[in-house]
This record gives structure tokens, sequence and C-alpha cells, in this order.
């Protein structure tokens, strides 16, 4: 229980902690947009499908708003949660149990070699033998 409180603690702080740096790597810097950025290809794209300007409200201009001045309290609380729950999630995960676990316990008369037959091989004759007759 505790791995997964711990999975879900380390999930809501990457996730709150990831935005900012994600962005500045995108370009979209608290000084405005980095120039031969993705972002700046962004705004390119979005001011010829709008007829030269960026509007307000779209994509383009959120992320800007976000990389220049951050998310707001209520962004943060609801990106951290979705992040813990996430964590918890991952973390809580366990991998499906083996059918024949390789060391573990076995049923009683079920160990190596147990019911094997022990079947000597035929001896061959050796050249003296043959000999001899």
């Amino acid at each position: 229980m505790i791995k997964r409180a711990a999975a879900a603690a380390i999930g809501g702080a990457l996730a709150v902690g990831a935005v900012p740096v994600v962005l500045g790597a995108m370009g979209f810097t608290g000084a405005g947009i980095a120039a031969s950025s993705l972002a700046a290809k962004m705004m390119s794209a979005a001011a010829i499908a709008n007829g030269g300007g960026v509007a307000a409200g779209s994509l383009v201009a959120t992320l800007q708003s976000v990389g220049a001045a951050g998310l707001s309290t209520s962004s943060n609380i609801l990106l951290g949660s979705v992040g813990s729950a996430f964590g918890a999630l991952l973390g809580g995960a366990k991998a499906a149990p083996s059918s024949s676990p390789p060391g573990g316990p076995r049923a009683e008369g079920d160990q190596p070699g147990e019911n094997v037959p022990q079947v000597e091989p035929p001896k061959l004759p050796l050249d003296s033998e043959k000999h001899e007759k």
C-alpha cells in the first residue's frame, strides 16, 4: 500500500512539474515564443489558417499563456490529481503470476526426478568379450 501511495505522490509531482519544462522545450517561454521552435511553427500555421493572426483561445494562444504565466492553482490541482491517479494506477500494477514458479514450493510427490523410472542403458559387449566366444 505504501508503494502505491508513493507512486501516486510521484505521479502528481511529475505531472505538475513537467508542464513548464515541456512547454519551455517546445518554445513557449516567459519572454514569448522562441524563434525557430516548435511553438513558432505552430504559431505560423495557426496564423496562416486564420488569415494572418492567432485566434484568442486557440491552442497556440493557450499554450503561450501557460508558458508565460504558468498554470493557475486550480489547473495545478487538477493536473496533480490526474497525475496522482495515473501514478497510483501504474504503481499498483502487479505482474501476472507465472503458472509454475521456478524455485517455488512444489506439491508433494512433485519433486524433480522422484517419479522418473531409473533405467540403465544396455551394456554393449566389449571387444575382449567378442573374441572369447
